[in-house]
């Protein structure tokens, strides 16, 4: 048959010169020296008296670029180290290895100061400025940083230093991070034990105060932190108040609002049954239009005052009911009128409580960076020990963000919005022919490529970035 006859007097073989197979990856781990996180990451991990013989920070970029790609294991490495001759010299997966077990929680902190330090001059370079955080069709200001909370769990599926059985019943690590809505970066997280409660206040202060490190100080004088209902304590809530207090802790003119999951508790129920039927206002959908059957409002003023004493001065608490989907479980409560509730706690306090819902339930789309996260490195840990997996979550922070500054400073529109299985599939996987005329190197890439201008407009968008050495 004709279609079968493409395959006629094909051969294949494996002597082929001058080919790239992930050329498009080249731009990531340009991008790092561009914006100076190379240089930034090797000072980083320097050490007095030790002159290794591949620069770590230049490790530590490869690893990410090598994440970017796709890549799930060290050993992964060798897919960079193939395209010695577009890239130079490329460690070996035994470097990775010593590289990452090197990195003590000192050198680990002086990591995440280079990456804010970067972060700064790239928020400079993006063209339109920051972007601004999307609500219910609209935008909030754009001055605005929405912080967004969450953790999840990683499943081991060997035995692995720390890792234990988790809430779900299955067996792995639970690690808790935080994401700038706004633009998309994994700013902080933290590795954790499977075990590690979802609501632990600890682990919430420390990765929000160094996520909020990572935003650049110019941008911080209005933030947003959002959580589910884990980030109910009293603890966070307590703090994020505190961050107001500019003259007490020395953040004179910082402005912190918080949106965060609240439990429906008895007390709550209470409050509930006391709202009269005309005070329930339409809630919004993603679009900014009326959901249909479903409504919220604010039940401050019906919780008992020891309730509201007990929980930070200026805390509003708004209830949402749905009638929910066919075959949902409810509680003995809800299933009294046949509507589902939930609730949030928020210390804004303008705007209508419609609104206010749909901010909160945009927190939603953090599900979406955890996915992309787990699908860029953070779905499983290369070692059996405890500190390489820690380290290993450090690089795929740095990954996420490489990739975060491409689509800020680079990528042209069609390739700006693909998760990062898409944007491998059109760009950081196409493959180039390399040749050499003029004393220059030139990457060809395929004519028939359907993104080969997007890709091209990609490299001339990196290589416009003065160089910060």
């Amino acid at each position: 048959m004709k279609s079968t006859t493409w395959s006629a007097g094909l051969s294949v073989t494996g002597d082929g010169t001058g080919v790239v197979a992930h050329a498009g990856s080249a731009a990531v781990r340009m991008l790092a020296d561009r914006t100076g996180l190379t240089g930034a990451l090797s000072a980083a991990v320097a050490r007095r008296g030790f002159v290794p013989g591949h620069d770590r920070g230049r490790v530590l970029v490869d690893v990410a670029t090598m994440i970017a790609a796709g890549g799930q294991a060290i050993a992964d490495i060798d897919t960079l180290r193939h395209q010695q001759q577009v890239l130079g010299p490329v460690a070996s997966a035994p470097t990775v290895w010593r590289a990452l077990d090197e990195l003590t929680p000192a050198s680990l902190k002086r990591i995440e100061t280079a990456r804010a330090a970067t972060r700064a001059r790239v928020w400079d370079l993006i063209p339109d400025g920051l972007p601004a955080s999307r609500v219910a069709g609209a935008t909030l200001p754009a001055e605005v940083v929405v912080l967004d909370v969450d953790a999840t769990i990683v499943i081991a599926h060997s035995e692995k230093e720390q890792a234990t059985r988790t809430f779900k019943k299955t067996f792995g690590y639970h690690p808790i991070g935080v994401w700038c809505d706004n633009t998309g970066e994994f700013l902080a997280a933290s590795l954790r034990p499977g075990n590690a409660g979802s609501n632990t206040t600890t682990d919430h202060l420390d990765v929000l105060s160094r996520a909020i490190a990572q935003v650049p100080a110019s941008h911080r004088k209005k933030l947003l932190v959002r959580a589910d209902g884990a980030g109910a304590s009293h603890g966070l809530l307590d703090w994020l108040t505190t961050m107001n207090t500019a003259r007490e802790h020395g953040r004179r003119g910082r402005s912190v609002e918080y949106s965060v999951g609240f439990a429906i508790t008895e007390t709550v129920r209470e409050a509930i049954r006391l709202v009269p039927k005309d005070a329930w206002a339409t809630a919004l959908d993603a679009d900014g239009e009326v959901r249909e059957h479903a409504d919220v409002v604010e039940i401050t003023g019906l919780l008992p005052a020891t309730t509201r004493t007990a929980w930070p001065v200026g805390m509003r608490v708004i209830v949402r009911r749905e009638h929910p989907h066919p075959g949902a479980p409810l509680t003995l409560f809800e299933a009294a009128d046949g509507w589902r509730y939930q609730a949030f706690v928020t210390n804004t306090t303008t705007g209508g409580v419609g609104f206010l819902e749909a901010r909160h339930r945009a927190h939603a789309r953090v599900e979406d960076r955890i996915r992309a996260a787990k699908d860029t490195g953070l779905n499983r840990f290369p070692s059996r020990e405890y500190a390489i997996n820690h380290a290993w979550l450090a690089v795929v922070q740095v990954a996420a963000d490489l990739l975060a500054w491409l689509r800020l400073i680079a990528l042209p529109e069609a390739l700006k919005t693909c998760e990062p299985k898409a944007l491998r599939y059109r760009f950081l996987h196409v493959p180039a022919r390399l040749t050499r005329g003029g004393r220059r190197r030139h990457l060809r890439l395929p004519e028939t490529w359907p993104w080969a201008k997007d890709a091209v407009a990609t490299f001339t968008a990196v290589m416009a970035i003065p160089m910060r050495t």
